[in-house]
């Protein structure tokens, strides 16, 4: 199986969230008052750490998947992709960038974050249309099964 294969949309993603990142690290730390969110009480942090290694952990779990299944051409249906269609785009979306940023005391990683779900929502339509092609009906039964199929 070729890189890009693997890739999926993620170089569609890089492009899009690419400028924000850029534009918002330089703004952050030009004028960090624009973006601070009061620094999070300890609960809150506690939480936010939580989410995060959460977070982190579907995502690794998740590049594992795709390294050690995906490469040998497997679909993937165990694991984070037993939940979600997209595991490794929707927990940094969702569970890394917005946590890590609230932690960091910036809403930079809610920003980046949701740019980055927008992305994955627009481009993974050519991604599964990819792997229905590739897989066909084992597809079609891996998305009747999935839990959450819109993430």
């Amino acid at each position: 199986m070729n890189p890009k294969t693997l890739v999926g949309i993620g170089d569609k993603l890089g492009r899009l969230t690419l400028p924000f990142v850029i534009i918002g690290l330089t703004l952050n730390i030009l004028v960090p008052s624009l973006f601070r969110v009061g620094g999070p009480p300890a609960v809150l942090k506690v939480i936010s750490i939580v989410i995060l290694i959460l977070g982190v952990t579907i995502w690794f779990w998740s590049v594992v998947l795709i390294i050690t299944k995906a490469a040998k051409g497997e679909l993937i249906t165990s694991g984070p992709y037993a939940l979600v269609k997209h595991p490794i785009y929707t927990s940094v979306a969702l569970l890394v960038l917005p946590w890590a940023g609230l932690l960091f005391n910036t809403w930079l990683g809610a920003l980046v974050g949701a740019v980055l779900y927008i992305g994955s929502r627009i481009y993974s339509p050519d991604e599964e249309a990819d792997l229905s092609k590739t897989f066909g009906p084992a597809w079609d039964d891996y998305i009747k099964k999935v839990k959450i199929g819109w993430l």
